[in-house]
């Protein structure tokens, strides 16, 4: 990943750019994920439930929205 330092910047707010790269690419939760092994049925759970609470989130967002 390449951050350039541009015209009468701080080297603060370079820093502070590239940490927002770094977590909107989510470089660092890609490495603690394969920093130890995964059996495939225990990503599949994973995924499964993560798209569940995505499902229930949206579930509520649109019970509030009804009810206003």
């Amino acid at each position: 990943m390449l951050v350039k330092l541009r015209k009468n910047e701080s080297v603060e707010n370079l820093i502070k750019r590239f940490i927002r790269k770094v977590k909107k690419e989510k470089i660092i939760e890609k490495i603690l994920d394969k920093k130890f092994y995964k059996k495939p049925s225990e990503v599949r759970r994973e995924k499964h439930f993560r798209r569940l609470a995505v499902i229930e989130k949206i579930k509520r967002k649109e019970r509030q929205q009804s009810r206003e």
